[in-house]
This record gives structure tokens, sequence and C-alpha cells, in this order.
């Protein structure tokens, strides 16, 4: 993050507005809203400030910024000039002084930047680009507009009522947190969005005399998170991840994923790494039902889909033992989505009638496949974990009949933004890999549906956009 969001209490706090313009009465309008006492300097100003002047909202010195003393007292900046120099030097008083400044339309002499507000008091939603993109990020609030109705604020106000009577009701945060969960997502906020607010009232006072203090029940939700991009998570997966008290996750579970997850939860690291296990399979099983017991919300969260060769059948056959609710999620395996993004159809019916997907680990640098099963005509082959493997997975199809000249390609990190395919045969990708210097995960795909990578590619990520 470039910039920190955070929520400043400027109510009755002396603010100091530079400048006398529309863009100065719009920056003002928004500190009077927090409750601010707004000063403001301009040698003039606007008709907008003269109101807000004439009915006393503001005080106003008709004259240049002076460093020497308009700053002192203030516990906020806005420089809203048209002068460069004029921002410049009220920027660098300011940081001088610790106190926060923002400069209209300049991120560099900032030390915070003002966001776009959806206000939905006491909710509020700020959006920011961190001055990249103003018009996007009004774009994105306008969107929100549509997605956040006004009960929202209201919902707040009645949790904040209630919130003291539901924290002496329940003796742990967990608890409570639960209840609200389910009070917020129910028949009370259904009622509110109707505009039901006594009948809302009274159904929360009714559930908070009958609900009982006990240890929460406790689920595991098993889901998949698919190949790495975020855009390709379920909605029940995203749900899910925010109601989880504690995450338990997989090294192929990309960052950008983790980052949904909600803040507070507990992050577990039970990532497998060739030769390298955190937790053995036996110990992430256990550890699963003793969370679950303890009445945590579990949610095991996997690389692509966890039905396929991710090992879910196990952990949710051992929480079945325990007799440990549990939910699953699927998620697009890696072999859809990486192969979606490399623009490279799994079966096309003038290439391939079938597909096959098989794990290509090594073990004592040998690997154990069926390989007159696999290596068929007209048949696609994807090959999970088979980066390290990949000489003799190569080697071992053409000794079983398929041509060295096959088309072949190796996927890196794809539907991500570090996505790279490289594409050759079988006689070459080896080579053409080693060459790349590729790092896992990476996903192998085998057959003459490979030939229309070139004409159907449509994802090109930049990993980075140069700067202007």
């Amino acid at each position: 993050m470039d910039f920190l969001p955070i929520f400043l209490n400027i109510r009755d706090r002396d603010c100091l507005v530079v400048g006398g313009g529309d863009i100065a009465a719009r920056k003002t309008a928004l500190l009077l809203k927090a409750g601010a006492r707004v000063r403001i300097v301009s040698p003039t100003l606007s008709d907008g400030l003269n109101t807000h002047l004439q009915q006393g909202r503001i005080t106003y010195a008709a004259e240049p910024f002076d460093p020497t003393r308009h700053l002192n007292g203030v516990v906020l900046v806005i420089a809203a000039t048209d002068d460069c120099s004029v921002n410049q030097l009220v920027s660098e008083t300011a940081k001088r002084l610790c106190i926060p400044v923002n400069v209209v339309d300049n991120p560099a002499l900032c030390s915070f930047i003002m966001p776009a507000i959806l206000d939905r008091s006491p909710m509020l939603v700020a959006i920011s680009s961190g001055g990249a993109s103003p018009v996007l990020t009004r774009l994105l609030r306008a969107r929100l507009e549509t997605l956040i109705p006004e009960a929202y604020g209201r919902l707040a106000k009645y949790a904040a009522k209630f919130r003291e009577q539901v924290k002496r009701r329940f003796s742990s945060s967990a608890k409570r947190r639960l209840f609200w969960e389910n009070i917020l997502q129910g028949p009370f906020a259904e009622l509110i969005f109707s505009g039901k607010d006594r009948d809302a009232q009274a159904y929360l006072e009714h559930v908070l005399e009958n609900e009982v203090d006990a240890l929460p029940q406790g689920e595991v939700y098993l889901v998949g998170a698919g190949p790495g991009n975020p855009d390709l998570l379920t909605f029940r997966a995203m749900r899910l991840m925010q109601q989880a008290d504690v995450v338990v996750y997989d090294r192929l579970v990309s960052p950008a994923i983790l980052d949904m997850v909600r803040r507070d939860a507990t992050r577990i690291y039970a990532g497998k790494e060739r030769d390298k296990h955190v937790l053995p399979q036996e110990s992430i099983n256990q550890l699963l039902v003793r969370l679950a017991k303890e009445g945590k919300r579990v949610l095991r969260l996997k690389g692509g889909d966890p039905f396929i060769f991710g090992r879910g059948g196990e952990e949710i056959e051992t929480l079945s033992d325990h007799r440990i609710p549990f939910q699953v999620v699927p998620g697009i395996t890696a072999a859809s989505g990486v192969a979606s993004y490399a623009g490279i159809p799994l079966t096309h019916r003038d290439y391939a009638q079938s597909c096959i997907f098989v794990t290509g680990h090594l073990k004592n640098n040998s690997i154990d496949l069926d390989w007159p099963a696999i290596a068929r005509p007209q048949q696609t082959i994807v090959i999970y974990m088979g980066l390290l493997g990949l000489p003799l997975l190569c080697k071992k199809l053409i000794e079983h009949a398929l041509p060295a000249s096959l088309p072949a390609a190796i996927v890196q990190q794809g539907t991500t933004y570090n996505q790279r395919v490289v594409v050759g045969t079988l006689e070459t990708l080896p080579h053409l890999a080693l060459e790349a210097d590729l790092v896992p995960p990476t996903l192998i795909i085998v057959g003459e549906v490979v030939k229309l990578h070139q004409k159907l590619t449509w994802f090109e990520p930049a990993s980075n956009i140069d700067e202007a």
C-alpha cells in the first residue's frame, strides 16, 4: 500500500484550508460535515465559501499564506490554490510540523490523500487510488452506491445501540462476533431493509432474550481457491473467507487471495513444497478436527480444486470420522483455469476428443504412471506438479509412441500477472523450460491442442507498467 487508510477524528478541531476557490469550497464542505472548525486563508473567496462565512460556519483571513502564523494549533491542512509555489510552501511547512497535509491534485506533496467517500453514516466507505486516477476512484464509488443501500447506516446504528447489551449477554468475543454475523445477515437485516425498524428492534430483543451463551458449533469450510487469480473465486468462497475464525492454507494459495480472508482471522501455513512439508497431511487432518472442536469456523483454503490432486477427500474423511460439520466449495482447477488463460482449449473436435489429468511428482527419480493409458493419440495430457520431472515425463511419453514433435507447453503461475507460457514439443520443451528459468507452480499441457495457443491467446499480463 502506498498510503495507510485511516479515519481521523477532527470534530471540534481546527483545520486549515489554503485557497478560496471552488475546489477549496468542496474540501471545506467535507471538513464541516466531519464537524471540524475550518479556517480559510486566501486573498479572495468563492461564492460558496462566502455563504459559509456569512452563516458563521468558517473563519477567514483575507491574506496570503504565512507559514509562521497560519498553522498554529491546526490538526490538518489542505492546500487548494492554483499557485504551485504556495502549495509547496504549505506542504513543506506542514510536514516539518508533523501536521497531516493534502495538496489537491499533487500526490507527491501530500502526506494523506482525500478519498472518494460513500456515506452511510455511521458507516463510511473510503476509496482511493493514491492519486493515480481520481476518475477511476469516482467510478468505483458510483458502483458501490448501487450495491450498498442507505439502510446499512441504520443497521450500524442498531448495532451501536445494542452493543453493550450483547457484550453483557455473551461471555466471549467469538460468540459476540457469531451473534452479530447471524443478526446482520438474517431476518433482522431484512426488516431494516424493508423499513420495518420497530419490528426489527422487537426481533433483536427477542433473540437476545432467548439466545444461549454456549460454545459455538465449530465447522470446517474446505474451499478451492482456484489457480491464483482472485477474480476466479466463487461468491460462496468469498463469503466463507470473510466469516472464518481460522484459515489453514497451502503454498499454492496466492497472496492476493489470502489478502481477501477476514483480517482478524488466525492464519496457519500448512504449505507443502518438495521434500519440505511444514505440516504432514495427518497433522493437518488432526489440526482441522482440533480447531473445529474448539468451536472455531475453520477455512481450509487450497489452491485449485480441493478434490483434484488436493487431498481434500482425505481431510473431510477425517472430519466425518469425528462428526465435525463441514462443507466443500469447489474451485476452478489449474487445468481448466490455466489452460483457458493460456489460450489452449483442453478439448477441440479437430485435435482432441479426451483429456487426462495426472501428477508429475518424482519419487526416487522415477514417475509411476500408467503410460499406455496416457500416451494415446488425440488425447490432451495435463500434468500437475511436473516442472522438476519434465525431462523424464517427455522422455517416457516419446518412449510410449507419442511423436517427439508433438506440441507441448508449460505455463508458470497461470491466470496471474506473473503468467508465462513456454511452447515447444516433447523433444524441445525440457530445454526451453530450463532456459526460461521457470518457477512453480507450473502446469504442463501436451497434445495437438497446444497448436492453438498462438491463435487463441488473449491474456497478456504486464508485470510492470513503465513509469511515464
